[in-house]
């Protein structure tokens, strides 16, 4: 009976990982992206449309994105709002595409980075304690209603706390392997 309850929070914890991953893949580590560009939200004829929906985003060189939007009308408004978000990058439009050149890091804006993947991967970790807290009070509601046993509580504790550590885990792992990444030069 307890298993669902551990099983329910384990599936919410891997989907906590995956954002964490995704969040991780939109901070630029000094190379070329096309995820960077994922959470760029663009104002298409006034709905907020993600930029990978308007066209393709490559990477030809190792420091370059171009973005080739289906809509040559657009290009004004995706260069907008590439300039509005919190990259940092400078586009450059030559009427038919853009062109994004990623800068070299300096170490102050790796130390930034490295900050912002730590504040995320805290963030994920309050996200996946408050799961197996939410969790362990539902265990602890049917050892109180007499559905589990005493035993049967103590089991199901170890075992939330074992898939909550893997959890933790892997979100320590992917900001370790991120981080190292960022500090690459």
């Amino acid at each position: 009976m307890y298993q669902e309850v551990i099983d329910a929070a384990k599936e919410k914890m891997q989907k906590t990982n995956v954002v964490f991953q995704n969040e991780l893949r939109s901070i630029r580590a000094g190379r070329a992206n096309p995820q960077l560009l994922d959470r760029v939200m663009v104002d298409y004829y006034g709905t907020q449309t993600p930029l990978p929906q308007m066209g393709n985003v490559t990477s030809p060189e190792p420091r370059m994105l171009l973005i080739n939007v289906w809509d040559q009308k657009a290009l004004p408004l995706v260069e907008k709002a590439i300039q509005k978000s919190d990259l940092g990058l400078n586009p450059a439009n030559d009427g038919k595409v853009i062109r994004l050149l990623i800068p070299e890091l300096t170490e102050e804006r790796r130390k930034d980075l490295n900050k912002m993947v730590h504040k995320s991967a805290e963030d994920a970790k309050v996200a996946v304690r408050s799961i197996r807290r939410d969790a362990m009070e539902h265990i602890k509601k049917l050892q109180k209603d007499s559905k589990i046993t005493e035993d049967e509580l103590t089991k199901a504790e170890k075992k939330m706390q074992d898939v909550t550590d893997e959890s933790i885990k892997g979100i320590d792992d992917l900001a370790a392997k991120k981080e190292k990444e960022i500090m690459e030069v």
